[in-house]
């Protein structure tokens, strides 16, 4: 048994979830453990070098977190043949011409969502990867969630049954910037800086429908822009023109009926920021980003509808929780280990660019189903007939 090094460029950690889910809790991680098992019973160890816009900045988490390796620029990073795995987290705008420069570099892709901004880039990304021979990665974090985990565990047992619907809700109140500062950056609600909750969270609705519950076959969505005046960073007003709410529902494989709503202008009353119910003919569960209850149909209650009494039955009450007989690691760190393995061994992998594209499909339809008030199909989407996905 081994330890080898594979290099990793990383582009875009300064931001929040690049420097906190893939960073820290990924890479740093990784590294700590003693690196990613391979198959083999070899290990590969992350050495990691950090590229972005402000290199001081750069400079202090590299040293922060004891990595010796930062890039003054991307075109430097990728003329290293060492660093085989190019990663990018940084804006939407930016990242089909980053991830197109990497591929033609020769360098395995791996990225955060939305792939690109439209599915034509992101099917151009998915074809030029091909083209290369180089292997790709899309992150799908919330397939690693312990609460949609346990989701699968229930489905995988047969304890749903035939599964009728699915019920989405996410979002939470994002403050608009004058008296408390926002939450989010302000890009995220300007349509010329690639905002817009639809592109982001469709993306994620994708792959969790497509590997949880079945393939999307059809939506209709209903975007709106709830606030339209925010305080940016530096406290200026601004106009707020892309979406921040969405209201979609989609028709799966089989018959799933799946409604999701996505909003940065809702106050929570849920046991968490996301929640899921699946009904199914068997049993009904509702999962959060941890926690997992159900009900089965022996134990389900029966209400009676009575407008003129006061309700006695406690329904929250009426649900078991799941229980936590495994330790789940953090997702992000998951989903890395097992993008690193397929490339280091070329192990089983299915998050490529296309899945990525899919996402982005469906974030397109959905922003026109919006405009044009109607139903709308979701062709499968496949590489040229000659290609297949790397």
């Amino acid at each position: 048994m081994s330890t080898r090094e594979i290099g990793i460029i990383m582009h875009g950690v300064t931001g929040r979830m690049g420097y906190n889910q893939h960073l820290v809790r990924s890479i740093v991680a990784i590294r700590e453990q003693g690196g990613v098992a391979l198959p083999n019973g070899d290990r590969m160890m992350p050495n990691p070098i950090l590229v972005g816009r402000n290199v001081e900045k750069v400079r202090e988490l590299a040293h922060r977190h004891g990595i010796t390796r930062v890039a003054n620029d991307v075109e430097t990073a990728l003329a290293n043949p060492e660093d085989t795995i190019f990663f990018d987290a940084g804006s939407t705008q930016m990242r089909a011409a980053l991830l197109s420069r990497a591929i033609e570099a020769g360098k395995h892709i791996y990225c955060e969502k939305p792939l690109s901004e439209t599915l034509e880039q992101s099917l151009s990304l998915a074809r030029l990867a091909h083209a290369h021979g180089v292997k790709s990665g899309v992150v799908q974090d919330k397939l690693y969630l312990p609460g949609l985990r346990k989701i699968r565990m229930l489905k995988d047992t047969g304890f749903f049954g035939r599964i009728l619907s699915v019920r989405g809700e996410f979002g939470y109140w994002v403050f608009e910037g004058d008296w408390q500062a926002a939450q989010r950056p302000s890009w995220n609600y300007r349509k010329a800086d690639g905002g817009g909750i639809i592109l982001d969270m469709l993306p994620h609705w994708r792959y969790v429908l497509d590997n949880l519950f079945g393939e999307v076959k059809a939506v209709s969505c209903v975007g709106a822009t709830h606030i339209a005046n925010r305080f940016d960073e530096q406290g200026n007003a601004y106009k707020a023109d892309a979406d921040d709410a969405a209201y979609a529902t989609f028709q799966l494989q089989d018959g799933v009926i799946a409604q999701i709503n996505s909003s940065w202008a809702v106050r929570v009353k849920r046991d968490d920021l996301v929640t899921f119910q699946v009904d199914g003919t068997h049993g009904s569960a509702v999962a959060g980003l941890t926690r997992c209850y159900t009900q089965h149909r022996v134990n389900t209650p029966r209400p009676v509808w009575n407008p003129d009494q006061p309700q006695t039955m406690k329904f929250e009450e009426q649900w078991d929780e799941v229980p936590n007989n495994q330790v789940y690691e953090n997702g992000f760190k998951l989903q890395w280990e097992e993008f690193i393995r397929h490339v280091a061994a070329d192990t089983p992998w299915r998050f490529n660019l296309l899945e990525g594209a899919k996402g982005v499909q469906l974030a397109e339809l959905g922003l026109k189903s919006w405009s044009e008030r109607r139903w709308l199909d979701v062709p499968p989407l496949s590489l040229d007939a000659a290609e297949r996905a790397v």
